[in-house]
């Protein structure tokens, strides 16, 4: 019988320690960063490599979203498109 008791405490002093603590999650944003924004243009000039996972890390923003930022980048002339496939594509700063 006391070594059952033994064997419950030890159970619950485990589930009393816990993890590590958890981590607040961030929102982000749906919303790309704006294309004209001079101080935004001059952080992707510094990236030597620009992949839609690298901007949306670095703006907090969805993956879609920095498709769609890169996208006008290209258009306006701030990256050139070095390799790209239909699921990821690679761009550079010109």
């Amino acid at each position: 019988m006391e070594r059952q008791q033994d064997s419950n405490e030890d159970t619950k002093a485990k589930d009393k320690k816990g993890g590590a603590p958890k981590e607040k999650r961030t929102t982000i944003g749906v919303i790309a960063p704006d294309a004209k924004n001079d101080k935004i243009l001059a952080e992707i000039k510094k990236m030597p490599v620009l992949t839609p996972y690298a901007v949306a890390t670095r703006f907090n923003v969805r993956i879609s979203a920095a498709k769609e930022f890169l996208k006008q980048l290209e258009q306006n002339g701030t990256v050139q498109l070095v390799s790209g496939s239909h699921s990821i594509k690679i761009y550079k700063p010109s």
